[in-house]
């Protein structure tokens, strides 16, 4: 099945950071300094407690809280919220898989998707099942 090309994210000052990272392979997400929480869409402002934030390593593993698949797309894609293991929720695709096998709560791992001209996305792919 051919994948839909994706454009190029847009970097603000915030999200500079998170793609270089993802150019480099890496997954990062911000935590607060005072709250401890992680939150998704990177920002310098925690937005539980208004704390100062810092940028860490993420373990790129989640589980499916909701999808939808767009079946009459030109190249049929999902869409999913992933809530990561690191606690926030994030909206994804979900790549590399049979669309047909997705299940709520099924685990996830990132996949980077290659943009058209710039660093790549985080999207997921199903984990398979432990024979």
């Amino acid at each position: 099945m051919a994948q839909r090309p994706i454009p190029a994210p847009t970097p603000s000052p915030e999200t500079e950071a998170f793609w270089q990272a993802a150019a480099e392979g890496r997954f990062t997400l911000r935590r607060c300094t005072a709250c401890r929480q992680t939150h998704w869409y990177p920002r310098a402002v925690c937005p539980f407690c208004q704390g100062e934030t810092a940028w860490e390593t993420a373990s790129g593993e989640g589980v499916i809280y909701s999808y939808t698949v767009m079946r009459r797309a030109p190249e049929p894609y999902a869409l999913a919220y992933v809530t990561l293991a690191e606690g926030p929720t994030m909206i994804t695709n979900i790549v590399d898989c049979d669309f047909d096998t997705l299940r709520i709560g099924q685990p996830v791992r990132l996949a980077w998707v290659a943009t058209q001209d710039g660093p790549p996305v985080p999207c997921f792919t199903p984990i398979p099942p432990a024979a």
